[in-house]
């Protein structure tokens, strides 16, 4: 489950009678593993005397491949492939195992933005590599597959996913279309025959980090592309485009409606292609704290501490720190919430904690931070001080 149940601490030895706080954060986006988080939180749950559980999280996004191979035992194992990157170019990524028949896909490893650095072209990227990764699963015999979508840098309503898999996307002179959302417009022939057949007998689960539908103003470009580079006018050809593709798309599959399922707008639209597929689309965040057991964890626990590097109001669409304080909720235990800032969304929580209400330059010193905060969490609820 990420780590020991109990940690010794650092200057001397914990009473075995002492409370237990479970430290399940997600990843801190850019700076810290959810493993490394909950270790660095776990220290200094430590230090402040009481013992410490890691059990480390995530909601279909960046780090959930990681967090599901920790909780998978011997016989999770990882494979190496080459794959078209989130601009067209080769790159390596990670297709993982969970089992002989248990495939997980995440696709920021193929299409994520962290793969862009400070280069942004919100119009270009696609999501090609993560088709690339499915069809490696399949290829390996995968009769089960989970697709994590979140952190990705494409908003081509997954067009490279269906590529990917033997769909023909032709414009109106029967010739391919290029790669990237802003292409989308220029589709005028949706062709999904010659989709990998093994499909059909193959559970993929689509695990999303949000419950954006397709289009319009709650939708895909507008709430995400601008935080993968779009300006005003991209999200407004974006939105275009997936608007038409979607009429497309839902006439071939004969799925009407479609674009206007929750989450079917995660990673720029990725869900929408793959449940146009059969894929079933459900909250990553649930599926990943059933699989690492973190409700039995909650259950011998006095405190729960959780986090990630930003708290919002998106935090409650499906986030991982928000699934884990439902749960502890649910078995009346309370629930601190340590983030790099915290800009809203805080109402789920006993308590919370700023990593940059702490320091000046909270990434640079987040493994310290977290360390402190862990301490910290320990008086940030009164009710257990009473």
């Amino acid at each position: 489950m990420g780590g020991p149940p109990d940690r010794a601490a650092p200057h001397g030895v914990t009473r075995l009678s002492a409370p237990i706080a479970l430290c399940a954060p997600n990843a801190f986006k850019g700076t810290l593993t959810a493993a490394g988080a909950a270790h660095a939180l776990a220290a200094g749950v430590v230090d402040g005397g009481w013992r410490a559980r890691s059990v480390p999280v995530a909601d279909g996004g960046d780090g959930t491949l990681d967090v599901l191979l920790a909780g998978a035992g011997a016989e999770a194992r990882v494979q190496e492939l080459r794959v078209t990157g989130p601009l067209g170019r080769p790159r390596r990524a990670r297709l993982g195992w969970l089992g002989p028949d248990l495939a997980v896909v995440e696709m920021a490893e193929a299409a994520g933005l962290r793969l862009l650095g400070s280069r942004r072209e919100p119009l270009r990227a696609t999501s090609r590599g993560a088709g690339e990764l499915i069809a490696a699963a399949l290829d390996g015999g995968a009769r089960r597959i989970i697709v994590g979508v979140g952190g990705s840098a494409s908003t081509d309503g997954g067009a490279g996913i269906l590529v990917a898999l033997g769909a023909r996307l032709l414009d109106r002179h029967g010739r391919p279309v290029d790669l990237g959302g802003g292409a989308l417009v220029t589709i005028a022939t949706v062709d999904l025959s010659g989709v990998d057949a093994r499909l059909r007998h193959t559970t993929v689960e689509v695990a999303v980090d949000v419950r954006s539908p397709l289009f319009d103003v709650a939708g895909a470009a507008y709430v995400f592309a601008p935080q993968k580079g779009a300006d005003g006018n991209q999200v407004l050809l974006l939105d275009g485009g997936l608007r038409h593709f979607a009429s497309l798309i839902e006439d071939a599959a004969g799925m009407p409606g479609l674009a206007d399922q929750p989450g079917a707008g995660a990673a720029g639209g990725a869900a929408f292609a793959l449940a146009a597929l059969g894929a079933s689309l459900g909250g990553g965040a649930a599926m990943v704290c059933d699989r690492v057991g973190l409700d039995e964890a909650i259950a011998g626990a006095t405190l729960v501490i959780t986090g990630e590097g930003r708290l919002d109001p998106q935090t409650s669409t499906g986030k991982a720190p928000s699934e884990v304080a439902a749960r502890a909720r649910q078995a009346g235990v309370p629930c601190v919430a340590v983030c790099g800032t915290v800009q809203g969304g805080d109402g789920e929580f006993d308590a919370t904690i700023a990593l940059d209400q702490m320091s000046e330059e909270p990434r640079r010193r987040v493994r310290a931070l977290l360390r402190l905060a862990g301490t910290r969490a320990l008086a940030a609820v009164p009710r257990l001080q009473a």
